[in-house]
Order: C-alpha cells, then sequence, then structure tokens
C-alpha cells in the first residue's frame, strides 16, 4: 500500500471522526483522519461548558427527531450509551449525573478527547492530519475515492464524511459534508438552526439580561409578559 493510500479516509476530527477511526483501526483497517482546523477536537473541548455532557442516562430512538427513525433503532441497537459509559469507565474518567440524567465529566472535556486519542493510538493503523483542507473528493473509474487537499492527493477503499453541521464555523464547521452528499445523489433535506439565542436590543434588553445562561423554562414565559407590556 503506498504512503498515500488507505483503507479509509475519514473527513473531520471530531467525536464521531475520532471513534470511527479507532474502530476501523480496531477492524484491521489502515485509517486517515483529515481535519481543517489546527487542533482535533474543538468542539468536544469547548462542549457541556468545557465539561463534555458525553452522553445520558436515558436514550431512546423517540429522543430524535429523524427523517429515517428506523436508522435511529438500529444504531442504537448496535451501539448504546451504556457501552461509552463503559469506554468512559474503562480509562478512569469521573463523571457526574445531572438533571434529566445528563452526565458530564468532574475534570474537564479534555480527558474525553485524550480517551479518543489514546483508542486511536492503541494501534499503529490510524494517522491524523490538521490543517488539512478538503478541495473535493472524486470516485475513481476502479474500486474506491480519491481526495484532494491543501496537503495533497489521498485515496482509499471507504471516505466517511463526519464534518459536523453548519454551527461555529470558527471551530470549523461547514457545509462541505451536505456538498459531498448532493455530489454523491443523496437527498439533503433543508437545514435549520438546532440552537439559536434570543437576541434583543433597545428597551427589551434590560429584561433579558437577567435571562441571560438560563434555561427557557416558566422564568421565560413570564418575562414574555413584560415584552408583551413594553410594545403595548
Amino acid at each position: 500500500m503506498s504512503s498515500n493510500q488507505y483503507d479509509v479516509i475519514v473527513l473531520g476530527a471530531g467525536a464521531s471522526g475520532l471513534m470511527l477511526a479507532y474502530m476501523a483501526a480496531q477492524r484491521g483497517r489502515k485509517v486517515l483522519v483529515l481535519e481543517k482546523a489546527n487542533k482535533v477536537g474543538k468542539k468536544i473541548l469547548m462542549s457541556g461548558g468545557g465539561k463534555c455532557n458525553f452522553t445520558n442516562l436515558y436514550v431512546e430512538p423517540e429522543n430524535y427527531i429523524s427523517h429515517n427513525p428506523h436508522f435511529v433503532i438500529s444504531a442504537l441497537t448496535r451501539y448504546t450509551n451504556w457501552d461509552f459509559i463503559g469506554l468512559v469507565c474503562e480509562h478512569g474518567i469521573e463523571y457526574e449525573e445531572r438533571k434529566h440524567g445528563q452526565l458530564f465529566t468532574l475534570n474537564g472535556a479534555k480527558e474525553i478527547l485524550a480517551m479518543l486519542l489514546a483508542e486511536c493510538d492503541k494501534t499503529d493503523l490510524v494517522e491524523i492530519k490538521t490543517s488539512c483542507e478538503v478541495k473535493a473528493v472524486t470516485a475513481l473509474d476502479e474500486q474506491g475515492f480519491q481526495v484532494a487537499t491543501n496537503a495533497g492527493y489521498f485515496q482509499a477503499e471507504s471516505v466517511v464524511v463526519a464534518t459536523g453541521g453548519l454551527s461555529v464555523p470558527t471551530l470549523g464547521g461547514s457545509g462541505i459534508g451536505y456538498d459531498i452528499a448532493k455530489q454523491f445523489g443523496h437527498h439533503v433535506h433543508a437545514t435549520r438552526a438546532g440552537l439559536v439565542p434570543f437576541t434583543f436590543s433597545d428597551q427589551f434588553k434590560e429584561v433579558t439580561t437577567r435571562l441571560s445562561g438560563n434555561a427557557v423554562d416558566a422564568t421565560l414565559s413570564n418575562d414574555l409578559n413584560s415584552f408583551t407590556e413594553a410594545l403595548l
């Protein structure tokens, strides 16, 4: 196998990309992970306020909104939240349960990132390239794909797109995953923002300041009455 030839190329070194990389390596695959940012796992490090809400005690298919609910059932059957909790315990990572069964690390999200990288390092089959931006993915006449990047060309039998969504562009979020999906004939549903802030100014700023950092619950309902009164 040549130096630029791999069994699997993974686009994106976030949680999904790193996890897939080490699992593929466990099956004897030679894996290349390409990350556009200068460091891997940036979104992991900021998740959960830096403590990483890595899973939940209660994970069921009905908790997910999906155009393909059968996929969710299949995925959660093959790998459960308890499988990941077991991996966390294997690495000695301490965690706590918060409201609604949320599990957070006690000592920071960096431990989850270190765990994933340690799993990748268990074999010599995973190579990670940072500051490596994907320019194009091309299907080869023979079996496999070619990935063009700012660091050269790489080939693999399989390419996995784990680039994430459009959120937080400063941490590497982009729409390239959607573009690649469309290129190879997949239908892409219209995207919508999943986590968005309420933004107010002028006469609403003083009222909304007390909501900053709070969950949207009954408190918001009460303050919305104040917004309505201010409008009248």
